[in-house]
Parts: structure tokens; C-alpha cells; sequence
């Protein structure tokens, strides 16, 4: 298969990018779009033929489900069975943006696969022109999760989906660099109180503002299907074995001449104020206090790492609170949950 990168820059006429792309959607076929969040990988969400080739493409287990994309709030009720209240206090506040809302479906409309039959839908409304436009011209909902190979860190830029689905997928939509960096935040409306099932654009402390307290509930059991994508299985791992360790500049520089001595080559993913020359790279994602740089940054070191000849790749921990709780969800997948000094 040819894959077709499609630039989508506001100054250029894109029409014809567009509806090439909505025809492939329709006809079964997939295409990965920019979001506000990362690339994602789209297929008609009412086809079970093209949401399984989803699952396919990206070598992805069939218990892990896919999120949902709308392209108006007012879909919403088409798909869902019940919309609480406080569900509809966050869409006001977050939609469209990086949040996705877990609802009990309603049967029937959504290809079983994408929900993997747990009766419960997850729905977003994304944060950027070029997938709100797609959306809209396809009038249906797009099953989308991160456009990569399953477990690998997802796309920030076109040229990760190239590297990863080259050859596999008939369009790219290019729409530059993605803003937030990480995925959505999961809230499951479906509890009393809601639970966070993953944490991302949207704070913890967001939600609560509008909505008073949730619970966290981001691990699923190993025999049980997940309830959202990121709960179960390794995440956003580069080739190089992943090790977390701590913002220290003396400890980081401890773990380098350790490694260095075993003759292992070491790159380091940190925040700017801890860049040192002791591993062989080191990629600056922004400043510690500003978990949001952190974030944007995040998946665009993890692959260049891959670029390298790095044997072991060291990330410096994030801040334990906003956006940071999600930079760490990525981290501990990443890493499989390894410390350096554990």
C-alpha cells in the first residue's frame, strides 16, 4: 500500500485533501488525523470491518478499546444511553479539548469491537481544526486511538505516523506538531463518584472545580478487559529499555558513569535545568516546574532516542501534581514501572 501524506496548513486549499480522506473513511479505509493531544488513527466507528483493521495496522490486543471521536457535543445523546448531569457541566467546561467521557452506549450503533463489548462508550470532541473539520464533513463518529504501532510512543508530529505506518494506511493528514502532547484524560461517568481511568489534558484538579470529587481508579486487572486504553498493557516504550529516576543532577550523573562503566550508551530525557554532558544525549523537554512543556515534549524525545545508539534510555520523574500526574502515567508505562535507585 502507498501511504499519502496530505499536507492541511491553513493557508493552502485543502479541499481536496479532505474529501479524499472522508471518501477513504467511507469506503472502509483508515486515516490518521491530528488532534490537540497526538495523531490519531481513524475508522468509521459504526464499520466493524474498519475499526478491526485498526486493531490490525497497529498490532494492538483486542480487549484494549478505542475512544471515540464526535464532532459536535450534540452527538452525544446519539451514542449514549444516559448523560448525567455532571457530564454535561464537563463538556461545557472542557469540549471541545482533551477530555473523554465514559457513558453507557447505546447498543447496537457503535461496531462491538471498538467498545469490546463492555456496553460502555468512550466519547471525545477534539481540540483542533483539522480533526473538527474532518469530523464534520464525515457527519459519523471516527474510533481513533494514537497513531502508531501498539506500544510504542505515540505520534506528535506526521513524520512519527510515517515511521511507524508507512506502508500500512492509505492517508496522513499533516497538520504540524500536536499542542498537549499526551492523550486525553478518561473519566467514567458511569460511578458514583466518576473515576479518572487515565489521566492526560485535563487535570484532576480541573475536574474537581467543575464537578466536585472523583475517584482514581487507572489500573485494570490482568484477567479483565480493559475499561480504557492505557489501563492494562506496556505503553509509549522506545527501543531502548526505559529506567525512571529521580530529579537529581548528582544521582543522574551517578546512574551515567555507572552505566558508562558497563559499556552501555546512555541517553537522558529531562527537564532543561538538568542537562548535563555526562550520557552520550540528553533531550531537554522544557522547565521541571511547567509539567505542560513536560507533556508537549514528552513523545518526540522518547522517539528520537530512537535515533540513537542509546542502550539505556534514563527519564527524569515529573512533578507529582497537574499535568504532571499524567507526564508519570507515561513515564511508569514506558519504563514498566523500573526505577534506576529502587
Amino acid at each position: 500500500m502507498n501511504t499519502r501524506t496530505l499536507k492541511v496548513d491553513k493557508g493552502v486549499d485543502n479541499d481536496d485533501g479532505y474529501q479524499q480522506s472522508v471518501d477513504c473513511l467511507r469506503n472502509g479505509g483508515l486515516v490518521a488525523f491530528p488532534t490537540e493531544t497526538v495523531y490519531g488513527l481513524g475508522a468509521l466507528a459504526t464499520d466493524q470491518d474498519a475499526t478491526k483493521r485498526i486493531f490490525e495496522v497497529k498490532g494492538r490486543p483486542s480487549d484494549n478499546p478505542l475512544i471515540v471521536h464526535i464532532g459536535t457535543k450534540e452527538e452525544v445523546s446519539t451514542y449514549a444511553a444516559e448523560i448525567p448531569e455532571s457530564a454535561l457541566r464537563l463538556m461545557d467546561a472542557f469540549w471541545p479539548g482533551p477530555l473523554t467521557l465514559v457513558f453507557n452506549e447505546k447498543p447496537g450503533i457503535i461496531a462491538e469491537n471498538v467498545t469490546v463489548g463492555r456496553g460502555t462508550v468512550g466519547l471525545r470532541m477534539p481540540d483542533h481544526p483539522v480533526a473538527l473539520r474532518l469530523l464534520r464533513l464525515l457527519g459519523g463518529p471516527l474510533a481513533a486511538p494514537s497513531a502508531n504501532r501498539s506500544g510504542k510512543p505515540s505520534p506528535t508530529k506526521a513524520s512519527h505516523v510515517a515511521r511507524d505506518l508507512d506502508g500500512r494506511i492509505p492517508f496522513i493528514l499533516d497538520g504540524g506538531a500536536t499542542g498537549v502532547g499526551v492523550e486525553s484524560t478518561v473519566i467514567d461517568m458511569t460511578s458514583t463518584p466518576p473515576a479518572i481511568l487515565r489521566p492526560g489534558g485535563v487535570t484532576v484538579e480541573m475536574i474537581e472545580a467543575v464537578i466536585g470529587p472523583v475517584r482514581s481508579e487507572m489500573r485494570a486487572e490482568e484477567a479483565e478487559a480493559p475499561r480504557a486504553p492505557g489501563m492494562k498493557y506496556m505503553h509509549y516504550s522506545p527501543d531502548a529499555p526505559v529506567w525512571l529516576i529521580g530529579p537529581d543532577l548528582i544521582q543522574i550523573e551517578q546512574a551515567v558513569r555507572t552505566l558508562t562503566d558497563k559499556g552501555l550508551k546512555v541517553a537522558v530525557i529531562g527537564p532543561d535545568e538538568l542537562k548535563t554532558d555526562k550520557p552520550s544525549w540528553y533531550f531537554a523537554t522544557g522547565a521541571y516546574a511547567d509539567p505542560r512543556q513536560l507533556a508537549t515534549h514528552l513523545y518526540d524525545a522518547l522517539r528520537k532516542c530512537d535515533e540513537t545508539e542509546a542502550d539505556v534510555i534514563l527519564a527524569v520523574e515529573a512533578p507529582a501534581q497537574g499535568m504532571g500526574v499524567a507526564v508519570m502515567n507515561r513515564l511508569k508505562k514506558a519504563a514498566d514501572g523500573k526505577r534506576f535507585f529502587d
